[in-house]
C-alpha cells in the first residue's frame, strides 16, 4: 500500500489540472444526481397510487367531457364505494407564468378518498361549509405568502368568468400531502361552485364532468369494478375507459415522451465526457510520474505498490469531485424542489440517488486510473529512469 501522504502530493504537483478535474467532476455528479431525481420525481405519482381508488375518463380522450348522470350510475355497480367528480380548472394567479393545478371536487369526498391529504393550518369544516373556500398546497401558500383567511383570486383560463373578472376563493386551509401522488402545489375547490356559476351564465367552459374518481369497496376486484363500469356505458352516449390510479399517473408521464430514456441518455453521455477528462488527467499524471516509478522501484518497493500509488490517485481525484457534487445536490434539494414543483411533484434527492452517484465515481476513478496503473507496474526500474517523460 503506498503512503498516502505520496498520492496527494502527487495529485496537487498540478494545482490548477486537479481544480479543474475535480470542479469537472462534481458539476457531472451534480447533473446526475438531479437528472436522476427528475426520473424518480415523475414516477413517484405511479409508485404512491392508492391500490382502491380508479379513474373514470372518456375513452375518446382525456379532454373530453363526460355527462354528469354518470355519476350516480357508477356509484351503484358493485365493489363502488364512493365517487367524486373531478375538474381541471387550468386557471393562473396574476399573470399566465403563476401557473399551477386547480381541480373543482365535490369537497365533502375528498377528504374520505384522499386521506393522504393532510390539513396543516385552518379546518376542514371550514373548507366544507363555504362555497367559495378552497384548499390551498403548502408549497402554493409559501410561494405567494398566502395565509389561512385570505383572499385567492384566480384568473380562469378554460373557465373564464364571462364579465372578466376573476374567480374570487377564500382559503380556509393548506394542506400537505403524505404521498407522493398528490403534490403540495393544488388547489382544491367546490365542484357546484363552478357547476352554479355554469348553470348561471357567470363563467364559462366545457360542459360535464373531467374525469370520476372511485373508491373501491374493501376486498373489491379492481379488474372486475373496470370491467363492469366500462360495459355500463358501452352503448354510450359517452363509451368510458376506466383505470387503476397508478395507471392514469403512468398516462402523464407517457404524454410526454419517455422522458425517462432521455434523461438517462444525458446523463449517460455526461459520465463518459467526465470519464474521458479523468482518463486524459491520469494519463498526463502518470506520464510526467515515470521516473518517479523508477526511483521508487529502485528503492525496493514492488510492483503492486507502484501500481496501486497511480490507481489511488485516481480514485482520491474522483472521489473529492464526487463527494462535492453529491453535496451540492443535497444542498440544492430544497431550492429544485420548489423551482420544479409544479412541473415535477415530487422532486427528491434519494439515498439510491446518490448511491448510484457514489458507484458511478467510484467506476470513472476506477477506469480512469487502471491503464496508468498497469503500466506502471509492467515497467521495468531501467526504462522508467531512461524516460525523460
Amino acid at each position: 500500500m503506498p503512503p498516502l501522504q505520496l498520492v496527494w502530493r502527487n495529485l496537487l504537483k498540478r494545482k490548477t489540472r486537479f481544480v479543474l478535474t475535480t470542479l469537472s467532476l462534481a458539476i457531472a455528479v451534480f447533473l446526475l444526481c438531479v437528472l436522476q431525481s427528475l426520473v424518480v420525481a415523475l414516477n413517484a405519482g405511479v409508485k404512491a397510487a392508492a391500490v382502491n381508488r380508479l379513474i373514470v375518463q372518456s375513452k375518446v380522450s382525456l379532454f373530453v367531457y363526460l355527462p354528469q348522470s354518470y355519476g350516480p350510475k357508477i356509484e351503484q355497480v358493485e365493489g363502488v364505494e364512493s365517487v367524486m367528480r373531478w375538474n381541471w380548472f387550468g386557471g393562473y394567479y396574476q399573470d399566465p407564468s403563476n401557473f399551477f393545478a386547480q381541480f373543482a371536487c365535490d369537497q365533502e369526498k375528498l377528504r374520505a378518498i384522499y386521506p393522504e391529504i393532510e390539513v396543516i393550518d385552518g379546518a376542514w369544516e371550514d373548507f366544507l361549509t363555504d362555497r367559495k373556500a378552497c384548499l390551498v398546497g403548502e408549497a402554493t401558500a409559501n410561494k405567494y405568502g398566502l395565509r389561512v383567511g385570505d383572499n385567492f383570486p384566480i384568473i380562469g383560463a378554460l373557465f373564464p368568468k364571462t364579465d372578466g373578472t376573476t374567480w374570487d376563493f377564500r382559503i380556509a386551509a393548506i394542506y400537505k400531502s403524505t404521498k407522493k401522488n398528490v403534490d403540495d402545489a393544488t388547489l382544491f375547490f367546490h365542484y357546484k361552485y363552478l357547476e352554479q356559476a355554469l348553470e348561471s351564465g357567470e363563467g364559462s367552459g366545457p360542459e360535464g364532468v373531467g374525469i370520476f374518481v372511485v373508491q373501491t369497496a374493501p376486498g373489491a376486484d379492481n379488474t372486475e369494478v373496470m370491467s363492469r363500469i366500462d360495459a355500463l356505458f358501452e352503448q354510450g352516449p359517452q363509451a368510458v375507459q376506466s383505470t387503476t390510479e397508478a395507471e392514469f399517473q403512468a398516462q402523464f408521464v407517457s404524454m410526454i415522451g419517455n422522458v425517462p430514456l432521455f434523461v438517462s441518455s444525458i446523463g449517460g453521455g455526461v459520465m463518459v465526457a467526465i470519464l474521458l477528462a479523468a482518463l486524459n488527467t491520469m494519463l498526463m499524471a502518470a506520464r510526467e510520474q515515470t521516473r518517479d516509478v523508477g526511483v521508487l522501484k529502485a528503492l525496493g518497493f514492488g510492483d503492486a505498490v507502484v501500481g496501486n500509488m497511480l490507481l489511488m490517485q485516481s480514485l482520491a481525484m474522483c472521489l473529492t469531485g464526487g463527494l462535492l457534487g453529491i453535496a451540492l445536490a443535497v444542498g440544492s434539494e430544497e431550492p429544485m424542489s420548489k423551482m420544479l414543483g409544479t412541473v415535477f411533484p415530487g422532486y427528491e434527492v434519494t439515498q439510491g440517488t446518490l448511491l448510484t452517484a457514489a458507484l458511478v465515481v467510484v467506476g470513472i476513478g476506477f477506469l480512469a486510473g487502471i491503464g496508468p496503473a498497469l503500466r506502471a507496474r509492467s515497467m521495468s526500474v531501467i526504462a522508467a529512469l531512461r524516460r525523460t517523460g
